[in-house]
Parts: structure tokens; sequence; C-alpha cells
């Protein structure tokens, strides 16, 4: 069986970002009055910003109605928003470019996916002229299909667009054990988890992924290993 579509988380996975994220979501609560520390804001990376800001301001004994949580995501996205157009330590991961070169060369679509909203999502891939240069066929983020990660909302969409219809032909690619969760809610043929985030190998392996890299450079040695002669 061969793959055709590859789907990549960004922060953290296919995008460096020093923390970045966790910063604004720290900085945007604290603004709010919730002063939640940065571990626990890193164990909700992957996961849609709304829920993630939700559960801190309940855990904070915080108002978690409808309005504060979209008054803390708002700031949250301008200060992700401004950060990601300008911040010199943004860029694209170690081996990002060459991966995505290296499957589409070998007939696999990329795909990638984010807890973002689509706004934060075009900045960066804009910024890297991604689409342009022809290194992903597609990109959602949470805020375009009903239900965010786990759910397997955004995989089955991404499937849909790239016209891929059998979910074991499907590598899902991310830095969080909720990316895990999808990839397998989504019954993806391979889940592989990077220590390249917001979890160490440890806390990866606890989910029980299907490989855990260090650096994307290591993905076509994966495939190879995995016995895919077609794609090695």
């Amino acid at each position: 069986m061969t793959f055709q579509l590859a789907v990549f988380d960004m922060a953290g996975t296919t995008v460096h970002d020093p923390d970045l994220v966790a910063l604004a979501l720290h900085d945007a609560l604290a603004q709010a009055g919730c002063h939640a520390t940065l571990p626990e804001l890193r164990a909700l990376m992957g996961y849609t910003k709304p829920a993630a800001i939700r559960s801190m301001l309940a855990a904070h004994d915080l108002p978690a109605d409808d309005a504060q949580v979209a008054q803390v995501h708002d700031d949250f996205v301008q200060r992700m928003l401004d950060c990601y157009r300008t911040h010199e330590a943004v860029r694209p991961m170690s081996g990002a470019e060459e991966t995505f070169a290296w499957l589409r060369h070998r007939g696999i679509k990329v795909a990638l996916n984010t807890a973002f909203s689509q706004d934060i999502a075009e900045c960066l891939i804009e910024r890297f002229d991604w689409r342009r240069r022809g290194l992903i066929d597609a990109a959602t983020s949470a805020d375009r299909v009903e239900h965010g990660r786990p759910a397997p909302d955004m995989i089955r969409a991404l499937m849909a667009e790239c016209g891929v219809t059998d979910a074991a032909r499907v590598i899902k690619v991310g830095d969080t054990e909720v990316d895990i969760r999808e990839g397998r809610a989504a019954d993806c043929g391979l889940v592989v988890a990077m220590t390249t985030g917001a979890y160490t190998r440890a806390q990866l392996q606890a989910h029980q992924p299907d490989a855990v890299l260090d650096s994307l450079h290591e993905l076509p040695a994966l495939l190879g290993r995995a016995g895919r002669s077609d794609v090695a």
C-alpha cells in the first residue's frame, strides 16, 4: 500500500517556535486576570485555542462564558499575528521544506493542519511562501471544521480536498499528545510524533504513536524502515 497524503501540524512540528504560542496565550490570559503558568499552558498545546482558554479560565475560577473566551482569543490572535509576521526566531523547522519536497516528488501530497485560527495559519504560510513555491497542497485550521483535535475533522477535510479516500494511506505528524489522538481518531495508517515541540519523548511515547522522531529529516528513513519501498 502506498501513502497518498501526509498531514503535518504547524507550530512545534513544521514551524520553529521557541514557546511563542504559550507566551502569547499566557499574556492574553493575564490581561483577563488569569495567571496561568507556562507548564499549564504547554500541556494544552495542540488543542483549539478557544478550548484551551476556556479550560484555563475555568481552572482558575474565572468566568468562562463565550464572550469572555472570545475576548481573550481575539487578544491572543493579535499577539500571534504580530509575532509571527516579524519575530526573527520564527522559521521553517529544520527538515520541513526538504521533507515536503521529498514527499511531493514521490507523489505524496502534503497538507498542514493546526489548532490556530486560519488567519494565523495563513500568516505563516505566506511568510514562508510555501503555497506559491509548491511545497504544500492544502491547509486547514480548527476554526474551519466543526470539531478540532482530537476529533478527526481536519484530517478528513484535508483528505477530501486532496482526493484521498482511504485513511490507511495517510501519515499524521505532530508534536503533541492530541496530534497522536487525532491521527488515531482518523484511522491514519502511520502516526508520527515529534520531539521538536511541546512534549518530551517520554510524554509522547505514553500515548503510543507508531514512531517518535527527533527531526523531520528522519521521516524518509522511517518510511523505508516501515517497508514502504514505494516511497523509499
